[in-house]
């Protein structure tokens, strides 16, 4: 039996970035203490959700990887307690700014990065006036404990993606996430939220655990209310460890994945793909035809 243990935390973030990571540490110091490997944290946990306004000076919140003292102070707390920590960050590298996880082993090494793929741009979540589209694709790493795959919020919605992190061999998948209320709209998405990421995990018989923020969190012209909600579902879909809406809380999962191996095997569904008949996906509206003819006439 090879069984990993996997957690998610959720906090609300205040102004003071040295409070949000220590509170962050806390976390992840009780998770371990309940025999969590794979720890996931929040998206962007270190500040405020800065988005909620499309002001340049956030861009100053940006850092790069190398010698950023978040991941190093993350690369020591994970070497310490000998977990895998998926840390999300706002990165700058070189003149571009990009929405990113650094995945940090449990023994401190980085084993690379990932950067947020799909940029959302609505009211009270204006992502792409802060961040560019991620340019890595989509990533698995082989961690101490298993393999692990890595979307950033927005990119929770996409089966695609989900998809793509299986087919690279991903044994869970993990989102660090920000959501909440939708400015302007009369509308709470916490269950739709949550059955995308449960479809994901049934459709790819992989467990999936997503991370997300609570507190009320007042911007330049918005508010939003973060609902928390986070969550740990099996590789059937169905949730196994669940959060509150408004409460800081560490949850923990079990998972045997030698028994979800030979259950995805003997289900047949990655046997059973037809990549050829999926040529549609790489359209924008699903017309096959122009897209044909616009490769006919792109230089060879």
């Amino acid at each position: 039996m090879t069984e990993i243990v996997v957690a998610a935390t959720q906090m609300a973030c205040g102004r003071d970035s040295d409070k949000n990571v220590s509170r962050a540490e806390e976390l992840i110091r009780e998770a371990a203490e309940e025999g969590a490997q794979i720890i996931l944290l929040q998206e962007l946990f270190e500040t405020p959700y800065f988005c909620q306004d499309q002001n340049r000076h956030h861009l100053c919140l940006a850092k790069e990887a190398e010698g950023n003292p978040t991941l190093k102070r993350m690369s020591k707390l994970a070497e310490e307690l000998s977990v895998v920590l998926p840390i999300s960050f706002f990165e700058k590298a070189n003149k571009t700014f990009f929405n990113s996880v650094m995945m940090i082993d449990a023994d401190g090494s980085f084993l690379g990065i990932y950067r947020k793929s799909h940029i959302p741009n609505d009211p009270g979540y204006w992502e792409k006036f802060c961040f560019s589209p991620g340019d890595t694709g989509f990533r698995v790493w082989k961690t101490r404990y298993c393999k692990v795959g890595v979307g950033i919020c927005w990119d929770q919605w996409f089966p695609e993606a989900a998809r793509i992190m299986a087919l690279k061999g991903a044994d869970v998948l993990m989102y660090p996430t920000a959501i909440g209320s939708e400015p302007g709209y009369d509308l709470d998405t916490a269950d739709h939220w949550r059955r995308v990421m449960q479809g994901h995990a049934g459709a790819n018989m992989i467990p999936v655990c997503a991370s997300n923020r609570v507190g009320v969190e007042t911007g330049e012209t918005t508010e939003l209310t973060f609902y928390g909600s986070s969550f740990i579902a099996g590789h059937d879909g169905a949730i196994v460890a669940e959060a509150g809406r408004d409460e800081e809380a560490t949850i923990v999962a079990r998972f045997d994945l030698d028994r979800i191996r030979e259950f995805r095997d003997s289900f047949h569904v990655f046997r059973d793909r037809r990549p050829d008949l999926y040529e549609s996906l790489l359209t924008m509206d699903g017309d096959t035809g122009v897209h044909k003819q616009r490769k006919s006439r792109d230089p060879a």
